[in-house]
């Protein structure tokens, strides 16, 4: 496995719908390439925060002022 198959099974990974042959195969690469293992560590925290996180509400207005914006973004 090298790093560019590693980032096409993350997802399955994290979420635990890699099979087990295909788990070891990723771990191994894991263990010996640090910027991998950077990458995963980033994406177990943020699924971690994202968990744990409270809704928040938008300030008024925010969400009418966020929708213009991408509008005027997106127009051709």
């Amino acid at each position: 496995m090298n790093c560019d198959d590693l980032l096409l099974a993350l997802n399955a990974y994290v979420d635990g719908d890699l099979p087990p042959p295909a788990c070891a195969t990723f771990e191994s690469h894991l263990k010996g390439c640090d910027p991998c293992t950077v990458v995963v560590d980033n994406v177990r925290r943020t699924i971690r925060l994202f968990k744990a996180g409270e809704p928040y509400a938008m300030p008024e207005g925010f969400s009418d002022a966020l929708h213009e914006a991408l509008r005027a973004r997106w127009r051709p």
